[in-house]
């Protein structure tokens, strides 16, 4: 082999490897970003900031006048009119700080994305069959960036928090391009090791996992937004009932299904043992394959996931258990993906 044909080798292994690094970092940024989402709304902050600016908005107010206009727009909502009247100052510029970081990681995360992605493309870096890959993952995450606005919308006029509906939107999609981002870069990691590699398949029990796993984040994020994980802080009795009493069986069977908080509480508490059950058998099914890796972190993170979910409920939604049980979610998501991709690993 001469030594042109060496250093093409080498480079045809090591880019691959470098995309996959950075996809890998960026998912990291993401993961920050639903912890630091978590504590947003768990603090009251997203309704803080009362408009949408994507570059001047990056600078928080500097000047007490630039606050105080801050505060007078927040002034104007439901939210302080119904709940928050009174706040000082010092109270509204601590749950701005954390729209404004959630938003401003956000920002972080577009530009960590998007200026590599333009150097590779431009060094023509990207394997074939990749570049679509990452500009799905790149206008997903424009596209989150919009979710995000049309959630907070919700909140400032009418109701005095966000839609419960556009919460789940906008954090599943948050996680569905973590998963993205995982995925695409553990299949580079193949191609670095071996440049004849195809893609990972999704499996029907993979799928089948991965949407137990939906189910489970979508009631999670219902509970959330609906503040149904206050209405009981027993386990595993919900006020001394398996079934609750309380639930308003009124419209649509969907309206109450995903409205009511008794039984989206209720729905988030046990279906997480179907989801567990799949991801067990998903973490057995990838140490089956010879991957020890995502079956350890599966196994390891539904376990802590559990015990923080029955933790929190006990602790009346303490805020440290509530953001570190939301941070595991999105753990259990990366775990999951990883292991749906050992098992559809091809020859």
């Amino acid at each position: 082999m001469t030594a042109a044909a060496s250093a093409f080798r080498s480079s045809a292994i090591a880019m691959p490897r470098a995309i996959a690094r950075w996809l890998l970092a960026v998912a990291a940024l993401v993961f920050c970003m639903v912890v630091v989402g978590g504590i947003t709304r768990l603090t009251e902050s997203g309704l803080s900031i009362t408009q949408w600016k994507p570059i001047s908005g990056a600078i928080p107010p500097l000047t007490h006048d630039q606050w105080m206009e801050a505060f007078r727009l927040y002034q104007q909502i439901p939210e302080y009119q119904q709940i928050k009247r009174g706040m000082t100052l010092g109270d509204f510029q601590f749950i701005f700080f954390w729209e404004w970081a959630h938003r401003l990681l956000g920002r972080l995360i577009g530009i960590a994305f998007a200026l590599p992605l333009i150097w590779f493309a431009w060094k023509r870096a990207v394997p074939s069959g990749y570049g679509w890959r990452l500009a799905a993952l790149l206008a997903l995450g424009g596209l989150q960036g919009a979710i995000g606005w049309w959630m907070v919308k919700s909140g400032l006029s009418v109701r005095t928090d966000v839609s419960h509906y556009r919460l789940a939107v906008h954090l599943l999609t948050a996680l569905f391009i973590m998963g993205g981002l995982i995925w695409t870069a553990l299949d580079l990691l193949m191609l670095a090791r071996n440049p004849a590699a195809r893609p990972a398949r999704m499996t029907p029990f993979a799928l089948a996992a991965l949407l137990a796993l939906l189910v489970q984040l979508l009631f999670g994020a219902f509970t959330a937004g609906l503040d149904a994980g206050y209405i009981s802080n027993t386990w595993p009795l919900m006020n001394d009932y398996l079934v609750p009493e309380g639930i308003s069986w009124v419209g649509s069977l969907w309206a109450t299904v995903s409205s009511d908080p008794y039984l989206v509480h209720f729905i988030h508490r046990w279906w997480a043992w179907v989801a567990a059950a799949l991801l067990i058998l998903l973490a057995r099914r990838a140490k089956k394959a010879g991957q020890r890796g995502p079956s350890i972190a599966i196994n390891a993170t539904v376990g802590v996931q559990v015990l923080l979910g029955i933790a929190t409920v006990i602790s009346g939604i303490a805020l440290p258990l509530a953001v570190l049980h939301q941070a595991v979610g999105a753990l259990v998501v990366a775990s999951a993906s990883w292991g749906a991709h050992a098992i559809g690993r091809r020859a």
